[in-house]
């Protein structure tokens, strides 16, 4: 995809402010698990060609990993509320990742709450059955190609009915690192 848009307008990953809040479009990790349900598949399958792939129950991942949607709407939305954000990524090498490089391409910190990070429900339930922790899956997984961004608070009051919009978090300065504080 190609564009264009005002200099006054583009958002690079540097310009998260101390103090901004961290926001995350729709849910993470599910394309992680989608590849996994398919490796696992895959693998029986070559082991038994006769075994069909069973991918019952895991429509929603399986489709998160196979056809991933730009969150253009994110990006309408934010304009009819009037908000350019300081800064922003997609989520394609897992959230930890983006964060790291939100942070570092501002010279800023942040904190991130483990309860706040959107995890779709057929997405925890798989991870359980396959014994892997749905954190982590949202932190490391990747290709979930969501937008990861970071607003002024004063903004807040503009955004914070979106659809699909998650506030996690917020940044502060490079000497507080960057953490998760845990439930």
């Amino acid at each position: 995809a190609i564009g264009s848009v005002d200099k006054n307008k583009i958002v690079y990953r540097s310009g998260a402010g101390a103090n901004d809040l961290i926001c995350v479009s729709g849910d993470l990790g599910a394309a992680f698990i989608g590849l996994q349900i398919l490796n696992r598949e895959k693998k029986i399958f070559i082991d038994n060609p006769n075994i069909q792939p069973d991918l019952s129950g895991a429509d929603y991942v399986v489709e998160r990993q196979l056809k991933p949607e730009a969150r253009k709407e994110i990006i309408d939305a934010l304009k009819e509320a009037q908000v350019i954000p300081t800064s922003m990524i997609d989520v394609s090498d897992g959230l930890a990742s983006e964060l790291f490089h939100l942070c570092t391409s501002s010279t800023k910190g942040c904190r991130i709450y483990e309860e706040k990070i959107p995890v779709d429900v057929e997405t925890i339930r798989l991870c359980e059955e396959m014994n892997i922790n749905s954190t982590v899956a949202a932190l490391s997984g990747g290709e979930d190609y969501e937008l990861l961004f970071t607003i002024r608070q004063r903004d807040f009051e503009k955004v914070k009915d979106i659809k699909g919009l998650t506030f996690i978090g917020h940044i502060t300065d490079e000497a507080a690192g960057l953490a998760l504080i845990d439930q």
